[in-house]
């Protein structure tokens, strides 16, 4: 019974591209991302840095796993399409590996995921249950603190991505890509959009059919992390 009442609750709540449920949480994402990368840089020490990061880092994981305990407890969880195995919700989940190790190599993979593969996911939302449900606030705390964390990365940890960081984030994405195949085969599912289109609007919407967008999608995500590196192309090259 309950279930039924929360279902009708939020029923017509989907979250709108450009609502204001959608803009809000974008702007305030982004003064907390000025905010707390200019208290950290001038107020805190080189291991208060890294500890304020991987704090934050373990709390958006810690949302990832509150969700779907969350969502098991309800009783209607569905492994063919409640896992954690979506990049963002995947990358939620493990952030807190990087921000412990902050190992250069997970830098470069991460950069170019994140920036290429979130941003376009809170340009274009995919929420179900809006405001003030559950789902809302683990979409905006994953998605968004996802990216502040390679933001922070970037500008107080002054990790800077190469030329060769684009070809290592490919390939990796391609591993991703084969490990969600056979998932999906094995539960039936339809993990990293692989089998269909996402039902809210999405870039996938130009690209045509199944699997004509999956084919587009590969041709230009190096193109898409070559103009993700080219600010940092020009930065190098004005340093020098």
């Amino acid at each position: 019974m309950s279930f039924i009442i929360y279902n009708a609750i939020f029923l017509f709540n989907r979250v709108a591209i450009g609502s204001f449920q959608h803009i809000f949480p974008i702007l305030f994402g982004l003064s907390f991302c000025i905010l707390f990368v200019k208290y950290t840089k001038h107020k805190l020490n080189i291991i208060q840095q890294k500890n304020a990061l991987h704090i934050f880092a373990c709390f958006i994981s810690l949302i990832v796993i509150v969700f779907h305990a969350h969502k098991i407890n309800l009783g209607h969880y569905d492994v063919s399409i409640d896992l954690p195995l979506y990049l963002c919700s995947l990358l939620g989940l493990i952030i807190p590996v990087f921000t412990y190790f902050r190992k250069f190599w997970m830098y470069e993979v991460l950069l170019f995921w994140i920036v290429g593969g979130t941003l376009q996911a809170v340009l274009t939302p995919d929420i179900e249950l809006g405001f003030p449900s559950f789902d809302y606030f683990r979409y905006w705390v994953v998605h968004l603190g996802l990216l502040i964390i390679i933001f922070y990365a970037t500008f107080i940890f002054n990790m800077r991505p190469k030329l060769k960081s684009v070809f290592k984030s490919f390939l990796a994405l391609q591993i991703y890509v084969v490990i969600m195949v056979v998932i999906n085969k094995i539960l039936g599912a339809n993990y990293f959009y692989l089998n269909e289109k996402p039902t809210s609007a999405s870039l996938l919407d130009y690209f045509g059919d199944w699997p004509w967008y999956i084919v587009v999608v590969q041709l230009i995500v190096i193109p898409l992390f070559l103009l993700i590196y080219l600010p940092f192309y020009f930065m190098k090259k004005r340093g020098k």
